[in-house]
């Protein structure tokens, strides 16, 4: 996994954000976008950085120009892939998310102030800027940011310096790594850039941790991201198994069900039947465009979809007295934060069923590898395990055609 940055200029080296990455324990991965040398996808790409480059409103404002850098931007904005767009690349940023760049009217760079708005007080990147800071403003030219747009920073000629899009995707028209004497483009290309102020070296450590931080959701929600629009359909033959493995929790008419890392929501309709009408039933996912897909496909008649993280629930405790989740938990790469965090939501009397529609020999066969013993789900990890957490388990099937591990809330072992 890296951060991945294309360069729009031949020369220019990213030094300060360099060492923001590497700070944050991540690789930097380059590519010479000017050359045409981009990524295929997103995959192992753990955020995009989008450069500058000479005129960046006039080659902006032609779509044709930047066709991939756009299907990868609109890729990253749908899967909520961390984007930092500076100079040019804040432009490229606009235009895929709807909004236009129009060409300069003349060109020339000037430093003065940026006036901050209301909303950079609480921006995880803008938060800790001066009240005005001192950046290398881009002259004549000018941006149509789409509704969802959030301005961050203004100046007196352009009501748009800086902004944010969702809560993964910023736009600075402005460069972070600056000559203090530099006024063209070819001089920020061309020389080293000296230490940049304290405020910018900030935005840029934030971003890479945030990078960071984000990076297991980044990976899933661009696996699933790209395949959601289908989910339905390839595993659609998997409903039987749903039905049944749901049958086995035997929650009562007026309960809260949840089906956790819902996709596409196979369990939400097995689950409504279960709690009735009179219950609730929830179903979560990190994944946006999988609830998308559940939204479709109906599942809002079934129950309630929630963008959320499985281990950091908005849930009240106690509040929930089934669990389904279905090929989520050996895909944590902390089961044991999990498993506390469903066990605070669960009533006293709560039932978790863990399940996948084949076995653990079966799944690892199909990838070509055999069964590991450090596998959470196999027996003799799982049980210790849940009691630890604040589970007993009380059904464990390891089957050819299914594995099912039902468990029931208990007192932790220290309580």
């Amino acid at each position: 996994m890296a951060v991945v940055i294309l360069q729009h200029t031949p020369g220019a080296r990213p030094h300060a954000l360099g060492a923001a990455v590497q700070a944050a324990g991540l690789d930097l991965r380059a590519y010479r976008a000017w050359t045409g040398d981009l990524p295929d996808d997103l995959a192992g790409v753990d955020a995009l950085v989008v450069t500058g480059g000479p005129q960046p409103a006039r080659s902006a404002a032609d779509p044709t120009a930047h066709r991939a850098e756009l299907t990868l931007l609109r890729g990253a904005l749908a899967a909520e892939v961390p984007v930092l767009g500076l100079c040019q690349g804040a432009h490229l940023l606009a235009v895929a998310a709807g909004g236009a760049a129009r060409s300069p009217s003349r060109t020339g760079n000037n430093w003065g102030p940026l006036g901050l708005t209301p909303a950079a007080g609480s921006d995880p990147l803008f938060a800790t800027a001066p009240e005005r800071p001192q950046v290398l403003h881009p002259d004549g030219d000018s941006l149509q940011l789409p509704a969802r747009a959030v301005v961050l920073a203004s100046d007196d000629r352009h009501p748009v310096q800086a902004f944010r899009i969702g809560a993964s995707a910023w736009g600075l028209r402005f460069p972070l790594e600056a000559e203090p004497g530099a006024t063209t483009a070819d001089e920020r290309a061309h020389t080293a850039p000296a230490a940049p102020d304290p405020w910018q070296e900030r935005v840029l450590a934030r971003f890479a941790a945030l990078v960071a931080a984000r990076a297991e959701h980044t990976a899933t929600r661009t696996f699933f991201t790209q395949r959601a629009g289908a989910w339905e359909d390839r595993f659609a033959y998997q409903t039987p198994a749903y039905e049944a493995a749901v049958a086995r929790m035997e929650l009562q008419h007026g309960q809260t069900a949840m089906d956790l890392g819902c996709g596409t929501g196979r369990a939400m309709p097995a689950l409504r039947a279960q709690v009735g009408s009179q219950g609730t039933v929830l179903g979560i996912d990190v994944t946006h465009a999988m609830l998308t897909a559940a939204a479709r496909i109906g599942r809002t008649d079934c129950g309630q979809l929630l963008l959320a993280d499985c281990t950091r629930l908005p849930l009240p405790p106690a509040s929930v007295h089934g669990i389904f989740a279905a090929g989520l938990l050996d895909h944590l790469p902390h089961p044991h934060t999990a498993l506390r965090e469903w066990a605070r939501v669960g009533s006293a009397d709560a039932t978790l069923l863990l399940f996948h529609p084949s076995g653990r020999a079966e799944r690892a066969a199909r990838h070509g590898r055999p069964l590991s013993p450090d596998d959470p789900l196999a027996e003799p990890n799982l049980r210790p395990m849940l009691h630890t957490t604040g589970w007993q388990l009380a059904a464990y099937e390891d089957a050819e055609q299914h594995f099912l591990a039902r468990a029931v809330r208990a007192p932790l072992p220290h309580a």
